[in-house]
């Protein structure tokens, strides 16, 4: 029966840079996947785009696509599929090209797979009697379309599979789905049809458990740790096999675990309902889901169901909110708890003696349990202490003269003030998200596909 490995080696953006070498040397994989994109890394692409509009796809990948030049060269086979192309897929695709050409790989076919921006079509969209109310409190969007900077539906697994059956060796996607970027080499490769619901369930479980990279193989794990070592962690490969079967594993003597039990941890991170976990291929039932182990390293999945795709899409937005700056300082001492809260007091009493109010504070002393409220007992007599304030405002100037109160305090604050963490801070835009949904069919995907040269042209 033909089966594929399909190793995933990015988590996120600002993931481990070498994992995806070393995971592309030891795996021997067919695919190679890259998930850099969340609802925040979105907003921080579109800020980098309104500044550059040849800019907003992830900056990592052509350093993780450098490191792979020998991989590719060696494993004429080796595919890459990836998200990385953010809010530009189309200038990631040529970064991509430079670097292939430069390393003599410039007849490798790269796709760029679009049509995820909404944002040049809004008004057509509206206007058709798409409401884009925010998903959960209803509010029409009129209220911050002024502010709205980005809107990107979440695509499926259909672009890629486009994209690979026109010879593409890379792919470089917006915002295509987490699973969705395993989904669409197993449809590729096994010829599924999209109404092979348990198939695509299948598929959409295993792209699921391996989306965070190594939380997977043992990351964050929070149940027995010994013997685990997170030294050089292995990050996962799904075997995916053409009648659905899946395993879960890593490279051979690599650091971390999988087991059932790190494989249940990422089975329900993140999915909401588990009889609904909807993706814009289908609707998947994770709820009878078994884990089996077939050895060291080696989870089986079973029992993954299926059933029609949603109507709608998911769509993420970011509207421009203001600013937010944050400035800490340290104390230590007898009182530094006491203390502590003395400072916050002295910067905000100073704050309105300039007459300077900000829109929102929030305190925290790091080392008194304020990193989870209400979770852990109070420390009680806390020799030092990190007193952390975060503010947003509309207005830049006042985060700017609410930074400037903190380092007065070493020479006219309260005992104990030790140092801070850096230079003083700066206030920075805030993108607030949005999250909504559009009828799918407005929202059709666009498929380029060149020889990494011609995309220089």
């Amino acid at each position: 029966m033909k089966s594929i490995r399909v190793g995933n080696g990015a988590g996120f953006w600002g993931d481990n840079l070498d994992a995806p070498r070393r995971l592309a040397e030891a795996g021997h994989l067919d695919y190679l996947t890259l998930e850099y994109l969340a609802e925040l890394t979105l907003s921080i692409l579109a800020h980098l785009k309104s500044r550059d509009p040849q800019a907003g796809y992830v900056t990592d990948f052509p350093m993780v696509l450098s490191s792979l030049v020998p991989a590719l060269q060696q494993n004429p086979n080796l595919r890459i599929v990836t998200n990385a192309g953010g809010m530009n897929p189309t200038s990631c695709a040529r970064s991509a090209a430079e670097l292939l050409h430069a390393a003599g790989l410039g007849d490798i076919a790269i796709a760029a797979v679009s049509g995820d921006d909404l944002l040049p079509d809004l008004d057509a969209h509206l206007a058709a009697g798409e409401t884009l109310a925010h998903l959960d409190q209803g509010t029409a969007l009129s209220e911050i379309r002024p502010q709205l900077a980005s809107a990107n539906a979440y695509l499926g697994a259909a672009g890629i599979v486009e994209a690979l059956s026109a010879g593409a060796r890379i792919v470089i996607t917006g915002r295509v789905a987490d699973a969705s970027l395993t989904v669409g080499p197993a449809v590729y490769e096994f010829g599924w049809k999209w109404t092979d619901w348990d198939l695509l369930a299948a598929a959409s479980v295993a792209g699921h458990l391996i989306e965070c990279g190594a939380q997977v193989t043992g990351g964050m794990f929070s149940g027995n740790a010994e013997g685990l070592s997170l030294e050089h962690l292995g990050y996962p490969i799904a075997e995916l096999s053409a009648d659905g079967s899946v395993v879960i594993t890593k490279p051979a003597e690599t650091g971390g675990r999988v087991s059932v039990a790190t494989v249940s941890e990422q089975l329900v991170y993140e999915i909401g309902d588990p009889q609904h976990y909807l993706t814009p291929d289908l609707d998947a039932d994770f709820s009878g889901v078994s884990l089996e182990a077939l050895g060291e390293d080696r989870v089986a999945v079973h029992g993954a169901r299926g059933d029609g795709r949603p109507d709608k899409l998911k769509v993420s937005m970011a509207y421009r909110d203001g600013y937010m700056a944050v400035g800490t300082l340290v104390l230590y001492g007898s009182q530094a708890e006491q203390n502590a809260r003395t400072a916050a007091k002295l910067i905000f009493s100073r704050l309105e003696t300039a007459g300077v109010s900000l829109a929102r504070t929030n305190v925290e002393l790091l080392g008194t349990g304020n990193s989870v409220p209400g979770v852990l007992p109070a420390a009680g007599d806390c020799q030092e202490v990190v007193l952390r304030i975060s503010a947003h405002d509309p207005s830049r100037a006042a985060l700017e003269r609410f930074l400037r109160e903190f380092s007065p305090l070493v020479g006219s604050g309260p005992p104990g003030v030790t140092g801070y963490t850096g230079p003083r801070s700066k206030p920075y835009p805030v993108f607030a998200y949005w999250p909504t949904l559009i009828s799918r069919d407005r929202v059709p995907h666009i498929v380029e596909v060149r020889p990494a040269v011609a995309w220089l042209s």
